[in-house]
């Protein structure tokens, strides 16, 4: 009964900024798990950033000190900030949550996730 919704991608020059938001219908505890993965076309789906119930977050290596997550429980959304994005950064964003808490040992990649959304291009030249 869960869905994502994501949206603020769009076509943006190496070194701008965006922001994508992922709205939320449906009840979402607190302590749910919520995430951004990416994946480009022909390459394996990579985990960006995932947020703990405290606000605390992970984030893959590639985008460590360009991109935030953070979650508004108020308005039910999640949030990517993306700063200083490269060419490489270029792929379909997806967000995802699921029911059980984000732990370090799983990481960016390692939770099973079990809601997703459709998905929202960034592409940057």
């Amino acid at each position: 009964h869960v869905q994502l919704v994501e949206s603020g991608g769009g076509s943006v020059q190496a070194g701008r900024s965006l922001r994508l938001s992922c709205d939320v219908s449906g009840h979402i505890d607190r302590n749910w798990c919520m995430g951004w993965f990416r994946q480009a076309p022909g390459k394996e789906r990579e985990g960006v950033a995932a947020i703990f119930d405290d606000g605390s977050a992970m984030y893959g290596d590639s985008v460590k000190g360009r991109f935030i997550i953070s979650r508004d429980n108020a308005k039910n959304t999640l949030y990517l900030q993306m700063v200083s994005l490269k060419p490489e950064d270029t792929a379909m964003y997806y967000c995802a949550a699921d029911s059980l808490p984000c732990t370090v040992t799983a990481g960016i990649s390692g939770h099973e996730y079990e809601y997703w959304g459709q998905g929202t291009q960034v592409t940057v030249s």
